[in-house]
């Protein structure tokens, strides 16, 4: 299905963890994006993003309004994965349902991009991520986005970055060129807050009818323009363009 003319991948939960376990398995760069209506309306404006986003590996349907334009388009979207879940099912199982293989326990390790002047720090989700996986390998750094061009060897097999969108992807995409050991690339926005505290995930129960919008602009008030690109721009562009 495409929805702005990005194909997002309609996969259930146990396809996209198959899919992940393919990517871990083979020797060479895989890029996954957790797409949302955010990216999807950045991506007419920034071209860059936009051929990024083409050329990932998996695109796996990120927020209520992706569900949402599936249906105004007369398909069920199978499953929606929110980046924060899928990041930790990478580290944690990836592979069959019941089949759990921790990342740290196959030898694969982890490489942390980490936003310079984010909420967190790098140690600080390096400490918060080892409490919960005593074995998982991490290297990883502090990074300036805005200068920093991604041209060095990384040699972890699983690269996560919390640049924000369209930073990130963007990031990702240019280890392709120069990949050394990665094997999966992945763009998790605001998911190490989450881990670290710093910032309060919305319930359950508001993500599951939609409303996690609603509490992000609570907690962040400067999120408005953000969240209205994200509902009013995006379904206007969905109902008139599709």
């Amino acid at each position: 299905m495409h929805i702005l003319d990005i194909p997002i991948d309609n996969l259930t939960r146990e396809e996209i963890l198959v899919r992940v376990k393919v990517f871990l398995d083979e020797p060479k760069f895989h890029q996954i994006a957790t797409v949302n209506p955010e990216f999807l309306v950045e991506s007419e404006r920034n071209e860059n993003f936009r051929a990024v986003l083409e050329q990932c590996d998996l695109r796996v349907a990120d927020g209520f309004g992706i569900a949402l334009a599936f249906f105004l388009k007369d398909e069920k979207l199978k499953c929606r994965f929110p980046g924060a879940d899928l990041m930790d099912e990478v580290i944690h199982k990836t592979s069959l349902p019941r089949r759990l293989i921790k990342a740290g326990g196959r030898g694969l390790s982890v490489y942390l991009a980490i936003r310079k002047d984010g909420l967190s720090s790098f140690e600080e989700i390096k400490f918060a991520l080892l409490k919960k996986y005593p074995n998982l390998k991490i290297n990883g750094a502090d990074i300036d986005p805005k200068i920093h061009d991604s041209q060095f060897m990384i040699h972890d097999s699983i690269v996560f970055c919390n640049f924000g969108a369209p930073a990130q992807e963007l990031f990702l995409a240019k280890l392709k060129n120069n990949p050394g050991n990665v094997r999966l690339a992945m763009g998790v926005g605001g998911s190490f807050d989450y881990l670290t505290g710093k910032q309060k995930r919305a319930p359950e129960w508001l993500r599951t009818i939609g409303l996690e919008w609603l509490w992000r602009l609570v907690q962040q008030p400067k999120r408005f323009k953000r969240i209205f690109d994200a509902t009013i721009v995006f379904f206007f562009k969905v109902l008139t363009k599709g």
